[in-house]
């Protein structure tokens, strides 16, 4: 059937994301936000009902990991990354100031008139600046309520504050999971020259800014912020604020994560989960609305350079833990994640 000229203005109003919708006084969900009743939120597939409890996530002390008790902060670390894929920082030693700074940066951008947003509107996904809404808005057939802002901040010359703070913070971490894993000794005489290579192209690799944006939604048991996903990269932290949305599958449930002041959501990337052979696994997760209040997380994916090779670590692959994964580069990666259906 032909596309009337009224479903293409409705479609062309979707494309301008949720904001916009809202600000032209949508009172009701639009159809192209509904989600078939298996994959909304109140019913999963196998789960007949949500789980209504909230999640604590293992606590992981940054400033302890930096002192003498490294070795119990490793252990915990270590369990985090197997059992749940995700794990909170605390005492990460990044300012409060700089932390609010860049929540309120993001909410100006989104309170920005609609003709100011739409000047950084593309399809490209390479583009340096882009935004959008949904999960893919030129593929996805059911819309999300959710509207984002993508920055490569690295490499770029010119490199904010809170990328660069979070940089340092991601190699740390980075170093501290190398070591869980045996890959990285505490003295310079434990350290491998594959690994010193690693950890040399992480900090030389890919940091990608997500600002997310998920206003009050009239109908939030309809829909979803995000649909269930996993990250590309190796860690992805992830700053949010107050508002509760994040859930992670967790022993068939979806489980809601209490946001924690001052504090980082970090997960493993399907990256990670290549280089450490499955042992460290990347965990689906996905965000629901809220009918009263907007919520914004900002999220920074880390990875190694667009052009380098993702593998299994050779030491992580034996008789008992046979090889589990092939050899992708970013690139090619990235191409797949982004014609594949959602």
């Amino acid at each position: 059937m032909a596309m009337t000229k009224d479903d293409a203005k409705e479609t062309d109003e979707f494309q301008k994301g949720v904001r916009h919708l809202l600000e032209n006084g949508v009172g009701k969900l639009p159809s192209k936000y509904v989600l078939p009743l298996s994959d909304r939120p109140s019913v999963d597939k196998e789960q007949p009902t949500v789980a209504k409890s909230s999640l604590k996530l293992p606590i992981i002390d940054f400033a302890e990991l930096q002192g003498p008790n490294r070795s119990q902060v490793l252990n915990s670390l270590s369990s985090a990354c197997e059992e749940y894929g995700f794990f909170q920082v605390v005492n990460h030693g990044i300012p409060i100031e700089v932390i609010r700074s860049m929540i309120d940066v993001s909410a100006r951008f989104f309170n920005l008139p609609y003709e100011e947003r739409s000047k950084y509107m593309s399809s490209d996904m390479a583009a340096p600046v882009r935004y959008g809404t949904s999960l893919n808005q030129n593929k996805d057939a059911v819309f999300c309520w959710r509207d984002f802002l993508k920055l490569v901040c690295h490499p770029l010359e010119s490199v904010a504050t809170y990328a660069k703070e979070t940089k340092y913070l991601f190699l740390r971490i980075m170093e501290a999971i190398l070591e869980s894993l045996g890959l990285w000794g505490a003295t310079k005489d434990d350290r491998t020259p594959e690994n010193d290579e690693t950890l040399k192209q992480l900090d030389g690799g890919s940091q990608l800014m997500v600002v997310n944006c998920f206003p009050p939604c009239p109908e939030p048991d309809l829909t979803l912020g995000m649909p269930p996903h996993s990250d590309y990269g190796f860690l992805t932290l992830l700053l949010q604020d107050d508002v509760e949305g994040l859930q992670i599958q967790y022993k068939g449930e979806w489980i809601t994560v209490e946001p924690m002041h001052n504090s980082f959501v970090v997960n493993i990337g399907d990256h990670l989960e290549i280089f450490s052979n499955g042992r460290y696994k990347s965990v689906l997760h996905r965000v629901f609305v809220n009918p009263a209040k907007l919520r914004l997380s900002v999220a920074l994916l880390h990875s190694l350079p667009f052009d380098y090779m993702v593998r299994p670590s050779p030491k992580l692959i034996d008789d008992a833990n046979p090889r589990r994964y092939k050899d992708t580069d970013f690139a090619t990666f990235l191409h797949y994640i982004s014609t594949c259906e959602p």
